[in-house]
């Protein structure tokens, strides 16, 4: 997990959730009155922009096709800690376990039930009423170390990660972006099965197929290109480790042998001292194009510029990248992982991870079929845009009011 893919400014979801950086207090409770739920988000100043957008959506839906049963307030105080720019790391320890539950302890009152948004934050289970707090759970990696040996961290960081999952495991319910992560989680007897449920992300509702001139024009200003000059693969996500940044600029440069007209662009922030280097040595450095902070209708039309997606994940919980490209009608080539089969389906080709002459015959082949089989590249863009449609924020939110009244219930 999107994500941590990171793909613009997602603090900026729309005018549904305008006041959702402020800590709202909610009229007092009611017995008629709707299900007061604190939607717990991360830090903004930690940047962490696919963790962002579940919590925007997430409480934006809540308030606009729930709100008779539901009234959803953002919980998203300032770090209070952090100087201009990125935090470092003391500023997010502080932040997360010093200033976040001092602000809860002072409003905690005034919700029925709590959802945190991004288990990294699951620690904060033990400052809430735990029996009236959801907690979802993106992925594992944030647990690996305390039960992957070759996850080399210090005895603080395993200490702390005890503590963030001793939270997520206080918690009345535990809800899984996909069945592999729940499957994982259950792999290392993390948490019981009955108190866990799937429930799959949505696509951003300004992604989509539907040509938007005015953003395709921004699109080209910042490429400093026309549409025709070159045919462009998209990378969408951070560079973090997991993400093989090397497989994908290994593979980039394996096709540019074959396709002098390719362009890699890249969305998520810029490349590491490492990978820089490793571009320069390939010699396809002059042909990447890395994107500042764009929204989402800019990154839309870099979904539809694109001829494909590129999926080098070693890992992931749910890949909002896959669906993202899927809905504006572009194929994806991923790494083949449980996530990323889950999310993409039959529509997504599959390549074994690391393998970067599969990767190569893959994208091959399909700009081969672009080039000279219409057909079945409309097809192939229909069945993009087919998969995507089976993932929508308003079916996210209605399964977590479910969950939400099971909650209750207990």
């Amino acid at each position: 997990m999107v994500g941590n893919a990171q793909h613009g400014d997602r603090a900026k979801v729309s005018a549904l959730s305008a006041n959702s950086s402020v800590l709202t207090d909610p009229s007092p409770r009611v017995a008629s009155h709707p299900v007061r739920v604190a939607v717990i988000c991360d830090f903004a100043e930690e940047n962490w922009p696919s963790m962002d957008l579940v919590g925007n959506m997430l409480h934006a839906t809540l308030s606009t096709e729930h709100a008779d049963n539901i009234a959803s307030s953002q919980i998203c105080p300032r770090m209070g800690f952090a100087s201009a720019g990125t935090p470092d790391k003391i500023s997010r320890i502080f932040g997360r376990f010093l200033h976040y539950p001092r602000e809860l302890r002072r409003i905690r009152d005034r919700f029925d039930l709590f959802h945190i948004a991004d288990h990294s934050y699951a620690h904060l289970v033990h400052y809430l009423p735990a029996d009236r707090t959801v907690v979802t759970c993106h992925d594992v990696d944030a647990f690996r170390c305390l039960f992957d040996h070759q996850a080399k961290r210090s005895i603080f960081f395993r200490a702390m990660t005890r503590h963030i999952l001793s939270g997520m495991q206080r918690a009345a319910h535990v809800t899984c972006d996909t069945g592999a992560t729940r499957r994982e989680i259950l792999s290392h007897s993390l948490l019981p099965a009955e108190r866990m449920t799937v429930v799959h992300n949505g696509v951003h509702p300004a992604l989509g197929p539907e040509p938007d001139h005015e953003a395709d024009a921004e699109l080209f200003s910042l490429l400093g290109s026309s549409p025709d000059t070159f045919t462009d693969l998209l990378h969408v996500g951070s560079t973090i480790p997991r993400k093989r940044i090397d497989v994908l600029l290994n593979t980039f440069a394996d096709l540019r042998q074959h396709r002098a007209d390719l362009r890699l662009l890249r969305i998520g922030g810029e490349f590491t001292t490492q990978q820089r280097d490793l571009a320069q040595s390939l010699g396809v450095l002059k042909h990447v194009v890395v994107l500042p902070r764009i929204d989402e209708r800019i990154l839309a039309a870099a979904y539809r510029h694109s001829a494909l997606l590129l999926q080098t994940s070693e890992s992931e919980g749910f890949g909002l990248p896959v669906i993202e490209a899927m809905a504006c009608g572009t194929p994806v080539i991923a790494s083949d992982i449980p996530p990323l089969r889950e999310v993409g389906g039959p529509a997504a080709l599959y390549c074994p991870v690391g393998d970067t002459p599969q990767f190569v015959k893959a994208v091959l082949s399909l700009l081969q079929e672009r080039d000279k089989e219409p057909s079945a590249w409309q097809t192939r863009h229909h069945n993009s845009i087919a998969q995507a449609d089976q993932f929508t924020w308003s079916t996210y939110a209605d399964k977590m009011v479910h969950v939400y009244r099971q909650v209750m219930a207990q």
